[in-house]
Formats: C-alpha cells, structure tokens, sequence
C-alpha cells in the first residue's frame, strides 16, 4: 500500500521525526495540532481560538491528503485546564456539529509549552 506523508514545514518535523498527517491506503491520521502560527502561539490564553485555528490546521492537511472534514471519523482534544472545556468543545462543534466524529476530551498535566492549551488530532476515512 501507497504512503503519502504530508509536511507542514515545521522544523521540528525532521528533528523529531513525525508528519504532519500520514495517508495510508484510505485511513488518514493527522498528528496531534497545537496553535503554533507563523507568528508564534495564536490565541494565547484562550482555548476556544486555539481550538478554531488547530481545527483549520488539520482541514489543511486532511485538504492535501485528499480528504475534508467530512471524512473525519475520531478526534482526540487533550487539554491541560478541563474547565475550558466547554469552549474548546464550541469551537469544535462548530466545525463537527453535523459530521460528529468519535471524540474524547481529556485533561493532561502540560503540552509542549505552557502556552498551548489544547491539542488535537484526528483520524480521517476515504
């Protein structure tokens, strides 16, 4: 089977050793996504602007492996503050309402930094 690794241009990307996205046959797996924009954190300090740019992130990529968001079938949100769940949720909501993907929420002790709060991935089928 075809595998089509999808870059974001992240320098990290080399130095760790991970894809952005990862197409294989039909499944789709995006790499969990935090809000770093070209300018450093976008939303610092709120949730549900980190969650609309990180789900814009991952339609990116779904984009460029061949998919949309209607292909989404599980999305997993790790955030390190639970009561921002709510607003994390509306963001995600917005985009899913319809789709309504599998989904866990789940609070986690610290991301990659102190200033994201939310991070997620998701898994697309074609």
């Amino acid at each position: 089977m075809q595998r089509q690794n999808i870059s974001s241009g992240s320098p990290w990307e080399a130095t760790i050793g991970y894809s952005r996205a990862v197409r294989v046959g039909n499944t789709i797996e995006v790499s969990g996504t935090v809000a770093a924009g070209d300018n450093g954190v976008v939303g610092r300090g709120d949730g549900y602007e980190q969650a609309k740019f990180i789900l814009q992130k991952i339609e990116k990529a779904l984009i460029e492996a061949g998919a949309s968001l209607e292909n989404v079938t599980r999305t997993r949100i790790y955030v390190t503050d639970i009561t921002q769940w709510q607003a994390i949720g509306k963001a995600h909501g917005e985009v899913f309402g319809t789709i309504r993907p599998a989904t866990t929420v789940l609070e986690v002790s610290k991301l990659v930094s102190d200033d994201y709060l939310v991070e997620i991935e998701a898994t697309a089928i074609v």
